[in-house]
C-alpha cells in the first residue's frame, strides 16, 4: 500500500514529524518497508509561460522563446522540445538553478549558454528532467492556474514523502488512505476528518434491473445509473497526482474516478456502460464454458467456482476481480451504471491466481472490504463523476441478501495481563477499543467487544489483547529477563545432527537443494505410485497443487533444470518431510489428523562418476557408485541391499535398503519410462531414506590388539549362478566356529564357453578367509578342519564344490 503522506494527512495530521509518524506505524503493526520523497531535490525552478516561440535561425529542431518568469524583464530561451509553443506555462531552470543529481550523482548547474550563436537565459524542463517520471516526449506542460514565478515544488508539492506499507493479510482495514488515518487517529488521538458522503441530487428515476442468485458470493449490491457523463472530460490535476503517487497511472476520467475511491476508501467499485448492458445484471456462480473477455486483454473461461456478473446473453464481469472489455467504458459512452458490492471474501479468494493475474480490487475483496459502506461510496463516486464528467444522476438500488455475522469477543483484562507481559487495567483496555471505535460492554475483569463491520481480523480474545498492546505502544513494554534458567540441551551420541549428515554427504561430493513441499500431481502418480496424493486447497501455482510423498520427483525437477543450463555433472541431495495418508494419526500441536510427517534423505547422481581427469577414462555414474556412498554414509554399520521394484526405478536395476532387518528406502536407477518421458540424456541413480535410520549411529567400542598373527586362506568353490554374494557369506557365518574373523569374496570367474569343471550355469567364486585365535598360535590342523566346516557348510546350503 502506497500513499503520499499529505494525503494521509488530510484526514489526520498528529503533531509529529515524518520519521515519528513512520515510527509509530511501524510499531503499532503497519510497517513501513520503504519512505521517500516524490521528488528528488533541487531548487531554483519556478512557473513560466511562453509568450513566443520562433524558429532557431541556424537549427531545425531548436525553437528561440521569450518567457516570462515573474522577473521584471522577459528571458530568452533556447529550446528543442517539439511541444515548445506559445501560450503554455512549463517549468523553467533559471540561472543558477541546480537540477536533480544524474548518473554521476552531482547536481546539474543552470549557468548562461550560447546554443548555434544564440544565447539562452535558462533551461525550459521535462518530466524526466525533474526525475519527477520517465516521460521525455517534451516540456512538462502545468495547468492554466499555475502561478507564474511560484516555486515549481510549492505548485506541483513536491515536498511530500511517500509511504509504502508492507501489510499483512488481517490488515484488510488499512488497504486505504483513510483506514490509515483511523488507525493514526487511534494511536495519537489526533482528531479524524471522517469524509461526508452528502446524497445527490436525482434527476431521474431509471433503475437497471439487478438480481441476486448467489447469496454465498455476493451479500449486498449497490449501483446508480448516471445519464449524459461527458468521458472525454479531463481528469483534474490534484488526482493525477494523488493517484500517480500511490502507483496508479490515470487512463480516463471514470476509470480515475473509480481508482480514486478505491485508494481513498478502501472499496473497490466498477463503473459499466450502461448502453451495452442486454437488458439486466445478473449476479452468480459462472457455468462451465462461458468465456469473458477482460479489460487487460485476456480471454478467460470460467467455471462453477468463479463469481460473474451476467446480463442476458453473456457474461459481462468478473466478480470482485476485473470487469469485462465488453461493456467498458470509453470515448462514446454517455449512460453509465456505477456499481459497488460486497463480495464474500472466500468466494474472491484465489480466482485471480487461477487466470495468472492479480488485482487491486481482488487483493482487497479477498482480505474483506466493509459491506456497510457500499451506498456511501457510491454516493462519493457519484460527486465527484458530476463534478469532473456532468450528467443526471437516477435512484440508489440497494439490495441486500447475507451480510457476515460480528460475533461479540470477549476480553480478560487478567488474561491480557499476563499475554502481554505487563499489568493493564480495564480502564486503559476500555479506553483503546473507544480510539478505534469498537462498541462494547464491561463486567467485573472483561470487556466484551462487537467487532465494527471494516474489522474482519477480530475473532477471538487474543486479537482483542493484540489491539490493546498495539495502542498502548510495544515500547512500553519492560525489558524482563527470563527467569528460567537456561541449561544447554546434550545430544545424544547415539544420533548424529542433521547438520553433521549434510557434511557427510557434500564430503561425497553431493550438492543440497531446497524445494517445495507441494509439488505437481504427475510426479506424486509416476514417481511415488501414489494416486491419491493430498490436496493444497489454496496453491500457489496451479501446477504444484499436491504435498509430495517421495523426494524423488523434487530431485528429478532440479536434475531437468541443471541439464538444461548445461551442467555436465550433477550430484544433489534433500533432506526435507514428506506428507502421507495415515488414520492413526491424531490432531495436536506438532501433528495434523490423519497425516503423517516423516523426514527422508534423497539423493540423486547423473553424468561422470568422477570429475574429469587425466589419469582416468571418463565412466559414468552406476548403481554401486551410489550404493558405495551409501555403505560410506552409514559405515561401520552393515547395509543389506535386496532386489526390490518401485515405481520410479529401473525393475531390474533397482534394490530395496534395509538396516538390522529393517526396511529404510530405496535406492536404483531411474526407470527408462521415466527418462523419456522427464526427457533425460541418461538415467541418474537415485536414493530415499528415512531420516531416522541415517542419523541413528552405533557408538565404537574399543579392541585389544590381537596377540596372535592372523592366518588367510583362500578358497575358490562352484555355485550355481543363481547364489548371490550374500547367501554365499551366509553360508560361510554358518560355518563359524569361532576362529573365522573376516571372509571377503575377491574374485568371480564364469568362462564364456563351459570349460573343466565349469559347467553351463555354473561360476566360481573366489573368497578369502582369514582366521585367528587370540589366546593360542593356530595350528594346521585346527586350520584344516575350519576350512573343511566352510566347504562343507558351502556343499549343504549352496551346493558348492571345491574348484580344482
Amino acid at each position: 500500500m502506497q500513499f503520499p503522506e499529505s494525503w494521509l494527512r488530510a484526514f489526520c495530521n498528529p503533531p509529529l514529524n515524518t520519521q515519528e509518524l513512520a515510527e509509530l506505524l511501524t510499531m503499532s503493526g503497519l510497517e513501513v518497508e520503504e519512505l521517500r520523497p516524490v521528488a528528488p531535490p533541487f531548487h531554483g525552478i519556478v512557473v513560466a509561460e511562453i509568450l513566443t516561440a520562433e524558429q532557431h535561425p541556424n537549427a531545425d529542431k531548436l525553437r528561440v522563446c521569450t518567457v516570462n518568469a515573474g522577473g521584471p524583464e522577459l528571458l530568452q530561451i533556447v529550446c528543442g522540445a517539439p511541444n515548445a509553443r506559445a501560450g503554455i506555462k512549463v517549468p523553467l531552470a533559471t540561472i543558477g538553478a541546480e537540477l536533480p543529481p544524474g548518473e554521476d550523482g552531482k547536481p546539474f548547474k543552470i549557468g548562461k549558454g550560447k546554443l548555434r550563436g544564440v544565447e539562452s537565459f535558462g533551461m525550459l524542463c521535462s518530466a524526466r528532467e525533474l526525475k519527477l517520471s520517465e516521460d521525455h516526449g517534451g516540456l512538462l506542460e502545468l495547468s492554466a492556474e499555475a502561478v507564474i514565478g511560484q516555486n515549481i515544488r510549492e505548485h506541483l508539492q513536491l515536498d511530500d514523502m511517500l509511504f509504502t506499507l508492507k501489510l499483512t493479510p488481517n490488515l484488510a482495514h488499512a488497504l486505504s488512505v483513510y483506514g490509515i488515518a483511523r488507525e493514526v487517529s487511534a494511536l495519537t488521538g489526533a482528531p479524524l476528518q471522517a469524509p461526508s458522503f452528502q446524497p445527490v441530487a436525482v434527476k431521474h428515476l431509471d433503475k437497471l434491473p439487478v438480481r441476486i442468485e448467489a447469496p454465498d458470493l455476493c451479500g449486498r449490491f449497490s449501483g446508480r445509473i448516471v445519464r449524459g457523463v461527458d468521458t472525454k472530460a479531463k481528469t483534474p490535476q490534484w488526482m493525477v497526482d494523488r493517484l500517480a503517487r500511490c502507483g496508479q497511472r490515470p487512463v480516463s476520467p471514470l476509470v480515475d474516478i473509480s481508482n480514486y475511491v478505491m485508494f481513498e476508501l478502501g472499496r473497490p467499485s466498477h463503473i459499466f456502460d450502461l448502453d451495452k448492458i442486454d437488458g439486466e445484471l445478473v449476479v452468480r456462480w459462472g457455468k462451465k464454458g462461458e468465456q469473458l473477455k477482460l479489460l487487460n486483454g485476456n480471454t478467460i473461461e470460467v467455471d462453477e467456482q468463479v463469481g460473474v456478473i451476467a446480463d442476458k446473453s453473456a457474461v459481462e464481469s468478473l466478480a470482485g476481480i476485473m470487469g469485462g472489455d465488453h461493456t467498458a467504458v470509453s470515448d462514446e459512452t454517455k449512460n453509465i451504471y456505477v456499481e459497488a458490492a460486497f463480495w464474500w471474501p472466500k468466494a474472491v479468494m484465489g480466482r485471480s491466481r487461477r487466470y495468472n493475474f492479480s488485482t487491486d480490487a481482488g487483493h482487497r475483496f479477498e482480505r474483506g472490504v466493509d459491506p456497510a459502506g457500499t451506498v456511501d461510496h457510491i454516493e462519493r463516486i457519484t460527486q465527484l463523476i458530476l463534478e469532473i464528467c456532468g450528467g443526471e444522476a437516477g435512484p440508489m438500488d440497494d439490495q441486500t441478501t447475507q451480510l457476515p455475522e460480528r460475533k461479540p469477543v470477549t476480553l480478560r483484562v487478567a488474561r491480557a495481563a499476563k499475554v502481554i507481559g505487563m499489568p493493564v487495567t480495564q480502564a486503559q483496555c476500555a479506553e483503546v477499543f473507544k480510539r478505534l471505535g469498537l462498541e462494547f460492554t464491561q463486567g467485573e475483569g472483561m470487556l466484551t467487544v462487537t467487532p465494527p463491520s471494516w474489522r474482519f481480523d477480530i475473532q477471538i480474545e487474543e486479537d482483542l489483547i493484540e489491539e490493546v498492546i498495539r495502542v498502548i505502544g510495544y515500547p512500553s513494554l519492560p525489558d524482563t529477563p527470563p527467569l528460567a534458567p537456561v541449561v544447554g540441551k546434550v545430544r545424544s551420541e547415539s544420533r548424529r545432527a542433521i547438520h553433521a549428515l549434510r557434511h557427510a554427504l557434500a564430503g561425497r561430493d553431493y550438492y543440497e537443494t531446497i524445494n517445495f513441499s507441494f509439488v505437481e500431481a504427475r510426479w506424486e502418480q509416476e514417481l511415488a505410485g501414489n494416486s491419491n496424493p493430498i490436496q493444497l486447497l489454496n496453491p500457489i501455482a496451479a501446477p504444484l497443487a499436491v504435498m509430495r510423498s517421495s523426494l524423488i520427483g523434487s530431485l528429478i525437477n532440479a536434475l531437468r533444470y541443471n541439464l538444461t543450463r548445461k551442467a555436465p555433472r550433477v550430484r544433489l541431495f534433500e533432506i526435507g518431510r514428506v506428507f502421507l495418508r495415515d488414520a492413526s494419526v491424531v490432531e495436536s500441536d506438532s501433528t495434523i489428523a490423519g497425516v503423517a510427517q516423516p523426514m527422508r534423505v534423497a539423493g540423486l547422481a547423473w553424468g561422470p562418476a568422477e570429475q574429469q581427469q587425466w589419469s582416468q577414462r571418463d565412466r559414468q555414474v552406476d548403481f554401486f557408485d551410489v550404493k558405495g556412498d551409501l555403505e560410506a554414509l552409514f559405515a561401520p554399520r552393515q547395509l543389506r541391499l535386496k532386489a526390490a521394484e518401485h515405481p520410479a526405478l529401473h525393475p531390474g536395476r533397482s534394490a530395496r535398503v534395509e538396516l538390522d532387518g529393517a526396511d529404510i528406502g530405496v535406492i536404483g536407477e531411474l526407470h527408462p519410462k521415466w527418462r523419456q518421458g522427464y526427457e533425460l540424456p541418461s538415467a541418474p541413480v537415485v536414493f530415499e531414506l528415512a531420516l531416522d535410520a541415517v542419523l541413528a549411529r552405533t557408538l565404537p567400542q574399543g579392541q585389544g590388539v590381537p596377540r596372535q598373527q592372523s592366518v588367510q586362506r583362500d578358497i575358490a568353490v562352484i555355485v550355481g549362478e543363481q547364489v548371490t554374494h550374500e547367501a554365499l557369506m551366509a553360508a560361510i557365518a554358518g560355518a563359524h566356529d569361532g576362529l573365522i574373523r573376516s571372509a571377503r569374496l575377491f574374485d568371480v570367474f564364469k568362462p564364456a564357453q563351459p570349460s573343466g569343471d565349469l559347467q553351463a550355469g555354473e561360476r566360481s567364486m573366489a573368497v578369502r578367509l582369514e582366521l585367528l585365535d587370540d589366546e593360542v598360535t593356530l595350528t594346521d590342523d585346527r586350520i584344516e578342519q575350519t576350512v573343511a566346516a566352510v566347504l562343507q557348510a558351502l556343499a549343504e546350503r549352496l551346493g558348492a564344490r571345491l574348484r580344482a
